[in-house]
């Protein structure tokens, strides 16, 4: 058995498309619509980091409280200088040990993003 996908509830699916599409990187693997939601799957390109987004405009309100959601990254720096482009306001950098380093971002729906950069040990 393995994970499979993380599904969120949206507020606004352009926006979090945006968000997970142009920033995260993820491609959009497939979209349907109905007059009651509108549901779209987004992957990595190996298709191992895989999420689902669900639009209900008539939906239950929506709770992102104690939700983080880590992405690994080899070019730290390269996507922090990206987030204060996008202005997303990133945290500081923080760098418990010498095996990795990673910072916070927000997305649309103020779920925590956390970016990663794990090294190895010398």
């Amino acid at each position: 058995m393995h994970f499979l996908h993380l599904t969120f509830r949206v507020r606004d699916i352009e926006k979090s498309l945006k968000f997970y599409t142009e920033f995260v990187g993820l491609k959009i693997l497939r979209q349907e619509k109905t007059d009651q939601w509108e549901i779209a799957f987004l992957a990595d390109k190996e298709r191992a980091t895989q999420i689902e987004l669900v639009y209900m405009p008539n939906g239950d309100t929506i709770e992102t409280k104690g939700l983080t959601v880590c992405f690994q990254t080899d070019d730290l720096d390269g996507v922090r200088q990206m987030a204060i482009e996008k202005d997303l306001n990133p945290s500081e950098i923080r760098i418990p040990d010498a095996t990795m380093r990673y910072f916070y971002v927000y997305d649309p729906d103020r779920v925590s993003i956390e970016f990663k950069e794990l090294k190895s040990e010398s």
